[in-house]
């Protein structure tokens, strides 16, 4: 098979830049607006290490590997729940429901409580095999051990083997993009 090369494209043997000739890095905000058009689902990443639990609104999670079941979420290293993430080896991945919105909110810290503060008054929240905190009423919820980090820029890439899993069908995804929340309810209206 031969590769397919010009300014656009990347010839797999070569260790050159993917950028085009003379062009540089897109900045931040440019990066922001093009990621805002990528609809995901809206997700709680919840840890605990110790008595003290941390977590995160994210929409950086999805599949790797079916055998073994891995799933990898890119945590911000500012995160207050990443160092928890990295010493516990541990983490829940709570897919959202609509009902869950002001959860979200919380924790993508938009209420400006923090740290473990952020679970008290606000969710049903229990544990399943890991000891993660995992959100009762969730469509589904996976618990994980951290196989794998990468660093990759201000993220931490965390790839997690899934240990155990939750699924309730009776609720649809919370949904996020261009920067609002869409509910699920969108989705089957439209099938």
């Amino acid at each position: 098979m031969t590769a397919v090369v010009g300014p656009w494209f990347h010839d797999p043997m070569s260790t050159s830049s993917l950028q085009g000739p003379g062009r540089m890095s897109i900045d931040t905000g440019a990066f922001k607006s093009g990621m805002r058009h990528l609809a995901a689902s809206v997700c709680l990443i919840t840890t605990r290490h110790g008595v003290e639990r941390g977590g995160l609104t994210a929409t950086a999670v999805c599949s790797v590997s079916a055998d073994p079941p891995q799933l990898l979420v890119c945590v911000n290293r500012e995160a207050s729940a990443h160092p928890l993430i990295v010493a516990s080896r541990i983490f829940a991945v709570n897919v959202l429901a609509p009902c869950h919105r002001p959860i979200a909110e919380r924790f993508a810290g938009m209420d400006g409580v923090e740290g473990d503060a952020r679970f008290v008054d606000l969710g049903d929240w229990r544990t399943l095999a890991t000891g993660a905190p995992v959100l009762g009423g969730c469509p589904v919820t996976f618990d994980c051990k951290v196989v794998n980090t990468t660093v990759a820029g201000t993220h931490t890439i965390v790839i997690g083997e899934i240990v155990d899993v939750c699924l309730d069908a009776a609720h649809l995804p919370l949904l996020y993009a261009q920067g609002v929340f869409i509910h699920g309810e969108h989705l089957k209206a439209a099938s």
